[in-house]
């Protein structure tokens, strides 16, 4: 029989892989570039976050004695999040529509988007995913586990602030201070983010 923690595993995985699949499949979305930030002034960030989901998800399993237990309650309840978090950064996908990118760039059409999700966070995706990674180290509960989440958490908080200052400069930075001003940068409800 399979461990439980091993069984809440294995379906946060299949969560993860069902998004990585769609969110690929889903790449056609994207409008006509505009311009871009050079790949070099975000590629340390991503690395960071993909440093974090190889941790997260490619330490052998039974590596480390894990902290704590995951029962059902628990097992179940980081599944949920784990779905709560991909379904919040489809939300925010789906909310920007042809705007979205997966680097830095500016699209055809773009303008400073605070609605649905983006009234909440200016980084949703970011906010989701971010979530989703908390909930699979929760379900692994081993000191590898938390430092992957903590790498993805790093990885996009500093790739959101490069972000930050291409939009304010490509969209006007009275207009993206004023948003910053009104909305958190990743965590919703957390006011004076910068």
């Amino acid at each position: 029989m399979m461990p439980p923690d091993l069984f809440y595993f294995r379906a946060a995985g299949l969560v993860w892989l069902a998004w990585l699949v769609s969110w690929v499949a889903a790449a056609v979305w994207a409008g006509r570039m505009v311009s871009a930030a050079p790949r070099s002034s975000f590629r340390l960030q991503l690395g960071i976050a993909f440093a974090g989901y190889i941790i997260l998800f490619g330490e052998p399993f039974r590596l480390e004695r894990p902290l704590w237990l995951v029962g059902p309650a628990a097992g179940w309840t980081m599944v949920a999040l784990i779905v709560a978090g991909v379904a919040f950064a489809w939300w925010a996908r789906l909310h920007l529509g042809a705007l979205w990118s997966g680097g830095i760039e500016r699209r055809e059409g773009h303008r400073i988007v605070d609605s649905g999700p983006y009234g909440l966070v200016r980084h949703p995706i970011y906010t989701g995913l971010i979530l989703g990674s908390w909930a699979v180290a929760g379900i692994r509960a081993t000191p590898l586990t938390l430092l992957g989440a903590l790498l993805i958490t790093i990885g996009f908080a500093l790739k959101a602030k490069v972000e930050e200052r291409f939009l304010a400069a490509e969209l006007g930075e009275a207009d993206y201070a004023a948003y910053r001003a009104r909305v958190p940068m990743l965590v919703p409800f957390l006011h004076a983010t910068g």
